[in-house]
Parts: C-alpha cells; sequence; structure tokens
C-alpha cells in the first residue's frame, strides 16, 4: 500500500492556510524560483534524517526486543525504572547540548519507552518468544 492509499490523520488540517510550492509558482519570480529551490533542498535533507531516523528506530527496537527477551526467560519485569530515570536525565542533558527544546527529549524517551514496555510485555506473555513481534509474520 502506498502513502497515497494511507489515511494519514493531518493535525490542525481545517486551520492552517496552505501554500502550493512548486515550479509553476516560481515559473515568473524569480525571488520565489530561488526560495523554492532552497525549499526542494532542504526538503531533501529532511527526507533523509527521517530515513535514517525511522532505520536507526528499526535497529534500536531490535535492540530492546532482545532486552525483552532476556528480562522474560530471566523472569524480570517488563519495566526497570531505574533505567528510565537515568534514560531521562540522559536525553534531557544530550537535548540541551544538542541545541533541542528538552521536551522533544522527553516526548522521544516516552514513546520509545512505552513502546518499548508494550514489546517487552509480549515477549514475556509468548514465554520469551520474540517471534510474536515480527511484523511481517
Amino acid at each position: 500500500m502506498s502513502d497515497s492509499e494511507h489515511d494519514w490523520p493531518r493535525p490542525e488540517e481545517e486551520t492552517e492556510s496552505e501554500t502550493v510550492i512548486d515550479a509553476r509558482t516560481a515559473r515568473n519570480n524569480p525571488e520565489v524560483a530561488d526560495a523554492v529551490a532552497k525549499i526542494a533542498a532542504l526538503r531533501q535533507s529532511i527526507d533523509n534524517v527521517d530515513t535514517a531516523i525511522v532505520s536507526l528506530l528499526a535497529e534500536r527496537f531490535k535492540y530492546t526486543s532482545q532486552v525483552g527477551v532476556l528480562k522474560a526467560r530471566a523472569g524480570f519485569a517488563p519495566a526497570d525504572y531505574q533505567r528510565e530515570n537515568s534514560q531521562i536525565e540522559r536525553l534531557h542533558r544530550i537535548a540541551v547540548e544538542a541545541g533541542l527544546d528538552p521536551d522533544i527529549a522527553e516526548m522521544y524517551r516516552e514513546f520509545v519507552v512505552t513502546e518499548a514496555k508494550r514489546r517487552h510485555k509480549r515477549i514475556a506473555e509468548a514465554g520469551g518468544d520474540p517471534g510474536v513481534l515480527d511484523v511481517f509474520a
């Protein structure tokens, strides 16, 4: 299924104004043409970063799945609050050093920790079988 076939949610779609940015818009105005070219280049960089982020998330969840298997086989609970607390501090520090709003780092941490615990729980319920997470099964 292609992206165009998905009905992805678009936040605040009804309240935001929109400008279509394309070559037709720029045809008769050199300043607009320059802006369109720069936007296209920046968007390619954004797309490259998005590809890297999704690939890194996939890799991250492969590692956390392995942790989930080890936890399940050892009889540990999916949650590890000591680890979560150290992650909060570490990601906050990384965000500040990188010039990123720490709230964004917290949203990221919340997402990955919640997802990792959900996956660990599924692995534990499957008796330590990581195959329960196979999205292609």
